[in-house]
């Protein structure tokens, strides 16, 4: 698992977590010139755990059904905003701004569980 030292080193980073299994925000970073307050990073952390088991659901019942692979295990959750973006892999997750994100490099760092 990534540090937060090394996720708050991406370009344009505005915020840097940590999450349970359950989503509960466990340490974080927020940028001094960011307005994200860890209730938002909180409220994220548990955006992330929701989606991904809904796409685990789906991806799951997609191979059952079809029996095609490939789908499973999911392995991170972006979500686009207009102005800023989010990155969640394991139990990490970074906010970007878009003008200078770099979703490659987000994920690289996300190394996911660990």
């Amino acid at each position: 698992m990534s540090s937060l030292d090394t996720l708050k080193s991406l370009e344009g980073v505005s915020a840097a977590f940590e999450f349970s299994d359950t989503g509960e925000l466990t340490n974080h970073w927020v940028a001094p010139d960011s307005n994200l307050t860890p209730e938002t990073l909180d409220l994220l952390a548990h955006v992330f755990v929701a989606n991904i088991a809904i796409a685990t659901l789906q991806a799951r019942g997609w191979e059952t059904t079809t029996g095609q692979g490939g789908f499973y295990p999911i392995q991170g959750f972006t979500l686009v905003g207009f102005e800023w973006s989010t990155v969640g892999n394991g139990r990490q997750g970074v906010v970007l701004r878009n003008d200078v994100a770099d979703f490659e490099a987000a994920y690289a760092a996300l190394d996911g569980p660990g």
